[in-house]
């Protein structure tokens, strides 16, 4: 890199004698012999008018070519052999203002390649950098990574306690420093439950100059009012989610801002804001009609007004949960299936006014392919028929909710069956007119069912959790209250899958339950040596719960089981057991701790005189019928061998857990 800097400093004429001096193609050689010096062109004058001084020529030929230096290594970077004009590249620089000197930014851009690398490719190499401390780092190397890096830096501030909070608030507010920092922030998340508590309109409206923010969460800030979150949200054409929820002070004031303003808005989760009604959801839904996902939980104020002025307006919408939205009725239901030709989730928990006319009077014969998930839990005037027209028209559901619906009945059941491997995930809780068979066929036809809920289902006996036990992605199941089930049902979710995996040194397949989640609270006759059965059996085991089990209600027991939930009763608490993480591991681990126990009390209970009788009458018998010697040591080694083997395969294979989990 030195040399460009002492080329910079040769004086004209001897630049000039270098250049005219290089060995040139014979092209150039014949044009610059013909002429026996060369003058400038008035075109090509420096800026001060002076013409370059003259060059006289007194060499030939030969001389030329015999005095001519070789080419360097470097003579790429020698910018006279580009020149389009043959007269003049034969000379290769005749004026002043052809001729080019390094800026240090050159000069240090050709110090540092990586320099030479565009932005893009500089954001994206930081974007793999993990950690904001080195980040930080990448900022003081140069002007130019400073300028790449900061935006990852401050594109989500962390905002996980107060200090941070004051550090970053005090950061953005500069009017001083290098950079716009409140202009970098896009994301924005102050719900953090240690901070959550402390954040008033007063905090929040110290960043109010952050008008880039994309994405605002404000969940359980309690103290904020309108007044905090509007401060926040005027101005802000940038915002594309807003999550407000679980702030009761909330009103229609707040979300008329963020109508009027927030025209990009995408995502909105005003779940717990029970005094908002349906006004100002009517101007989101004409002034921002990108919505996409929108959570209305506990909204108790809203109709259908508001709902259908959403799916008219907002034709992209992709989610919406009306959870515990009790106004709602059949006609928004019908109006957001009609109109939601991209619509996957649609959550209708407990609106109890939903009956089959929200999908009966469905366009006949348009499907709904993109819904995916669809949750009617506690609708309870929905009847098989609603089912049956929901199957049909949304034929790839995977996530079906109708816990609580007590009207519908196996026909309901094998209407289900025709979504096939596209079901995931099935909730019948409370359905208390389904039996054995339709289970049974829901199993045949459904195989791919991760999920399934079967509480208080009592009709359902062992031969429906034996076919439930076959399903091979099985994680979960829910059996709460199922009292006809025994250990029977438990044996079979405890038998081992068929796994494509072998043992290295041969052998049927082996496989261990894939179950995460079992509930078995209130199944009565539950012994405690079929659940020890299935710990055993079910490596991946993290919650498993027998409320109510009274072979499991012993203090011995009840010591792994988590706490029971604080607004539980005297009595809920008594019969509370369940097992959640280390507690199922440490359960595990002490019944398999006090089955050991037994096992060895059990083998003391021999009398070792008798055993010492019985050795000396075999020894005795065995001379006597000549087996004895060198033979009996061979049979003796013969066996201990073979125990050893045993042993080593039992020790590095073990019940076939350590493979598994591998």
């Amino acid at each position: 890199m030195e040399r460009f800097s002492r080329r910079a400093e040769v004086p004209l004429t001897t630049e000039l004698q270098f250049v005219a001096d290089r060995k040139q193609p014979n092209l150039l050689q014949n044009n610059f012999n013909r002429q026996p010096w060369l003058t400038m062109q008035r075109k090509n004058r420096p800026r001060g008018g002076s013409p370059v001084p003259v060059l006289n020529d007194t060499s030939n030929d030969s001389s030329s070519s015999s005095t001519s230096p070789e080419p360097t290594v470097y003579d790429d970077t020698d910018f006279y052999l580009s020149q389009a004009n043959d007269s003049q590249s034969s000379v290769g620089v005749p004026t002043f203002g052809d001729m080019t000197v390094s800026t240090p930014r050159e000069r240090e851009e050709r110090i540092s390649p990586v320099s030479r690398l565009p932005p893009e490719l500089l954001i994206a190499v930081f974007a793999k950098v993990g950690s904001t401390h080195d980040l930080k780092s990448c900022m003081l190397v140069s002007r130019k990574w400073a300028r790449n890096s900061v935006d990852l830096l401050w594109h989500r501030p962390l905002c996980n306690n107060w200090e941070n909070l004051l550090s970053v608030i005090q950061t953005v507010r500069k009017t001083d420093g290098f950079f716009a920092y409140s202009d970098l922030v896009k994301r924005l998340n102050l719900s953090n439950q240690d901070l959550a508590d402390k954040i008033s309109d007063g905090t929040v409206q110290s960043l109010m100059g952050c008008k880039r923010v994309e994405r605002l969460t404000l969940t359980n800030c309690s103290k904020l009012t309108d007044l905090g979150v509007m401060a926040l949200v005027e101005g802000n054409r940038s915002l594309l989610a807003l999550d407000i929820s679980g702030l009761s002070s909330i009103t229609d004031q707040t979300l008329e801002v963020v109508a009027n303003n927030c025209v990009r808005l995408q995502g909105l989760n005003i779940s717990g804001c029970t005094n908002v009604t349906d006004k100002p959801l009517i101007e989101i839904s004409e002034n921002c009609r990108h919505i996409k996902r929108l959570k209305l939980n506990n909204c108790h104020e809203l109709t259908d007004d508001s709902i259908i002025a959403l799916a008219n307006n907002c034709p992209y919408m992709l989610e919406i949960d009306l959870h515990d939205c009790r106004l709602i009725t059949s006609k928004a239901a019908n109006a957001l299936l009609t109109k939601g030709r991209y619509l996957r989730e649609l959550r209708l928990a407990h609106c109890s006014f939903v009956t089959d006319e929200a999908f009966l009077t469905l366009p006949s014969g348009r499907t709904y392919e993109s819904l995916r998930i669809l949750d009617l839990t506690n609708c309870e005037l929905l009847g098989d028929n609603g089912v049956e027209k929901i199957i049909s028209a949304a034929p790839r559901l995977r996530n079906l909710v109708l816990a609580k619906c007590r009207r519908i009945t196996d026909r309901a059941i094998l209407a289900i069956t025709k979504l096939g491997k596209n079901l995931h995930y099935v909730h019948l809780g409370h359905c208390q007119q389904i039996t054995d068979d339709a289970v049974i066929q829901l199993i045949k036809m459904c195989n791919r069912i991760r999920y399934i809920d079967m509480a208080c289902c009592h009709r359902l006996t062992d031969f429906s959790v034996q076919q439930l036990a076959t399903l091979p992605k099985l994680r979960r199941i829910g059996l709460v209250k199922c009292q006809a089930i025994t250990d029977k049902s438990i044996e079979a979710l405890a038998s081992a899958k068929h796994s494509s995996h072998r043992h290295p040194w041969g052998g049927v397949p082996m496989g261990l339950s894939c179950l995460e989640r079992v509930h078995l609270s209130y199944c009565q006759h539950l012994t405690l040596s079929g659940i020890h059965q299935l710990l055993n059996r079910c490596p991946r085991l993290t919650h498993l719960s027998l409320t109510g089990v009274q072979a499991f209600l012993r203090a011995d027991l009840t010591v792994f089981c988590r706490k029971a939930p604080p607004e539980f009763n005297d009595h809920q608490r008594d019969v509370f057991c369940v097992f959640s993480n280390d507690g199922v591991e440490r359960l595990r681990s002490y019944l398999n701790e006090v089955e050991a126990l037994a096992y060895e009390e059990e083998g003391t209970m021999y009398d070792e005189a008798d055993e010492d009788n019985e050795d000396d009458q075999l020894a005795a018998g065995l001379g006597a019928t000549g087996l004895g010697g060198n033979e009996a040591e061979e049979a003796g080694e013969v066996e201990g061998v073979e125990e050893t083997e045993s042993a080593e395969a039992e020790e590095e294979f073990g019940d076939g857990s350590e493979t598994e989990q591998g």
